[in-house]
């Protein structure tokens, strides 16, 4: 089992970073030679299948991504609300967030990393079948969360 749920986390997608002020941010980033930045699509097509502890708040979430060679940066900056992202800001700061990794199916990664020990602690699909799961492994993974996305 271990060597189907290693093999989930071989294809680094992107890290997000959870940021306080995107334009701080932003601006700051590209001072350092990284961007160009670009809005994130709007996630209002997870909205059927979405579990996480407020839907509504999730959907006020802003994105920003900049593509780094094969590796996407992203900046998340959480409004006020039940996120799990507005809850790290508020209890560690700024910070890498999660995570990302791409795999070919993700319900099937979901159900061999949930049957190693992790469990999910938010979830989106698409009816094409792409969509995320996060898991929870942030205080076993020094505060990292690891998630897995699959687009179809």
């Amino acid at each position: 089992m271990i060597d189907a749920v290693t093999s989930d986390f071989q294809t680094l997608h992107h890290v997000c970073v959870v940021v306080s002020d995107m334009d701080q941010a932003v601006a700051y980033y590209e001072s350092l030679g990284i961007g160009p930045w670009h809005p994130f699509p709007s996630l209002e097509a997870f909205r059927p299948d979405l579990q996480t502890p407020d839907v509504d708040d999730f959907m006020k979430l802003e994105y920003r991504y900049a593509e780094l060679g094969n590796v996407q940066l992203q900046l998340c900056c959480p409004p006020e609300g039940n996120t799990l992202q507005r809850q790290f800001l508020d209890e560690h700061g700024e910070g890498v967030f999660h995570l990302g990794f791409s795999v070919p199916d993700v319900d099937q990664a979901e159900a061999r990393i949930t049957a190693a020990g992790p469990s999910p602690k938010l979830r989106g699909r698409l009816p094409s079948g792409a969509g995320f799961t996060y898991f929870d492994t942030d205080t076993a993974g020094a505060g990292v969360t690891l998630q897995v996305r699959a687009a179809r």
